[in-house]
């Protein structure tokens, strides 16, 4: 059972910055990936950023390309999303996922963290 616990969310103007962080409990295999999703208010789940433990792959959503980054932090279990640029369509609730087999589904889930961007 993997445990994960985001941090990082608050109150940022448009233009600005924030890293959202997640911790594991233990990383899955290296191949295996960790992923970033976000629900706005009256809509679905939908995906952001996901990259593998190793490293070695990340895939983007076309509406934060160029604007968002995510990275890992081996020694300390952890998964990081660095937001540049936000605008207010930004905001929603921040969920990391993990998934335990490469190419596998997302089967553990953080509680989320919200981001509201004000214009």
């Amino acid at each position: 059972q993997v445990q994960l616990r985001e941090t990082g969310g608050g109150l940022v103007q448009a233009g600005g910055s924030l890293r959202l962080s997640c911790a594991a409990s233990e990383r899955t295999d290296s191949s295996a990936s960790m992923a970033w999703f976000r629900q706005a208010p009256g809509k679905g789940r939908v995906f952001v950023a996901a990259i593998t433990w190793s490293g070695d792959n990340t895939n983007y959503a076309t509406s934060v390309k160029g604007r968002f980054a995510i990275s890992t932090d081996h020694a300390k279990n952890t998964v990081y999303l660095q937001m540049n640029s936000l605008k207010p369509e930004d905001t929603a609730v921040y969920y990391c996922a993990a998934a335990v087999v490469p190419g596998g589904a997302y089967l553990y889930w953080g509680q989320g963290t919200q981001v509201t961007v004000s214009s």
